[in-house]
């Protein structure tokens, strides 16, 4: 098996006066080599975000607009905790992927 894509998922929660705000923005913003992008509501305010990228090179060589990114996003997110900040992120290789039809 080839680990031909990556991913990264960020948990995060926004404010509730802000979640309008932050899927403006969000359906605005787009990454050189991301292919796919989830974001899944896991609570009143709570959302995971899933990002599929070409490979690992792609997701770095975007880190600093990622980052960028984050920062113009930052206030419409309630803090996690004092370790983690506004997201929890995970990244890594796809090392299984199914397909399933209806």
């Amino acid at each position: 098996m080839t680990a031909q894509n990556f991913m990264n998922v960020v948990r995060f929660k926004l404010k509730s006066d802000c979640i309008e705000q932050y899927f403006e923005v969000i359906d605005k913003t787009s990454f050189e080599g991301m292919t796919q992008r989830y974001i899944a509501k896991t609570g009143d305010y709570d959302y995971c975000f899933v990002g599929i990228w070409k490979n690992a090179e792609a997701i770095a060589a975007q880190r600093p607009a990622m980052i960028a990114h984050l920062d113009e996003v930052r206030g419409f997110m309630e803090e996690l905790s004092p370790e983690l900040g506004v997201t929890d992120p995970v990244s890594g290789n796809i090392v299984s992927k199914v397909g399933y039809h209806d």
